[in-house]
């Protein structure tokens, strides 16, 4: 799992089987260990909301996808979610989470376990 922040924006981008690991187990966690601290990013299905929420405790962003969504998402075509949350100090928070696709350019990343682009001619890297 990736992601990606930018100001405001948070991203997370799955590969299939990351996809199927949250479908089957209803969560997903990466870390990043900097010695000192641990950074985490997780995604967790969860019941009685209505679309993407987030949270940030304890050095963790926690991605949260409707439980319903969370069963369906892997046997579908659908890429991914995307929500605003309207914040107390009047800004706004952008929260995607999409399917990891190849990219299209020459990369050394190791994309075996990402969906084919669709906009690619093969749809293979």
């Amino acid at each position: 799992m990736k992601i990606r922040i930018k100001g405001n924006s948070i991203r997370y981008r799955l590969t299939k089987t990351e996809v199927e690991t949250f479908s089957k187990t209803g969560t997903y966690k990466e870390t990043a260990d900097f010695g000192h601290s641990v950074f985490s990013y997780v995604l967790k299905a969860k019941k009685g909301i209505d679309g993407l929420e987030a949270s940030f405790k304890e050095n963790t962003i926690t991605l949260y996808l409707t439980d319903k969504a969370r069963s369906e998402w892997a046997a579908s075509d659908r890429i991914g979610f995307s929500s605003t949350i309207d914040l107390p100090n009047g800004k706004q928070l952008l929260l995607l989470l999409e399917k990891d696709f190849a990219c299209l350019d020459n990369t050394t990343e190791d994309q075996t376990d990402n969906y084919p682009n669709p906009k690619s001619d093969s749809n293979a890297c």
